[in-house]
């Protein structure tokens, strides 16, 4: 079991709670946290059971899930049969941009909202297209963004 800090252990409760918000179980976000809080570089399996006191079935659950979605991943070493976990921390920018994609989507079903709805409730109207325009334009700029610190960041 990893040794950590109250202050440690209340971030990795924040980062769970803040997870579940977002509509994912409990346990991934504690996971999430715990490998982000940790001075340690990788985790074992065994070493995220203890830590986080939660049970094997939930913690195989939910690293698949986090592999799955691609938050963390995982490594061995030669001649270790465990598989050693990490946050997956090289493809922010890709996941940054796949959510831009998703807001995208969802506005586009917006759009189709609005039109199938007709003239009934045009101030309803309005202000879904207003979240419609905001969305839209949100998407055509956060590449743009990226790209301007990713430039900033190499000078």
């Amino acid at each position: 079991m990893l040794k950590l800090s109250p202050e440690q252990r209340q971030l990795i409760e924040k980062i769970g709670i803040y997870h579940e918000q977002q509509g994912f179980p409990p346990v991934v976000g504690r996971i999430i946290g715990l490998l982000f809080v940790s001075e340690k570089p990788y985790l074992t399996f065994e070493e995220i059971i203890e830590t986080l006191n939660i049970s094997k079935s939930a913690t195989s659950n939910a690293l698949n899930l986090l592999l799955q979605m691609r938050h963390i991943e995982y490594t061995t070493f030669s001649g270790d049969r465990k598989r050693y976990f990490s946050a997956l921390l090289d493809n922010w920018n890709q996941e940054v941009v796949n959510k831009m994609n998703s807001i995208l989507a969802f506005s586009k079903l917006l759009r189709q909202a609005n039109d199938l709805r007709g003239d009934a409730n045009p101030d309803m109207n309005q202000k879904v297209l207003d979240r419609i325009e905001f969305m839209e334009f949100l998407s055509s700029q956060v590449p743009m963004l990226l790209e301007q610190w990713l430039k900033d960041r190499q000078k």
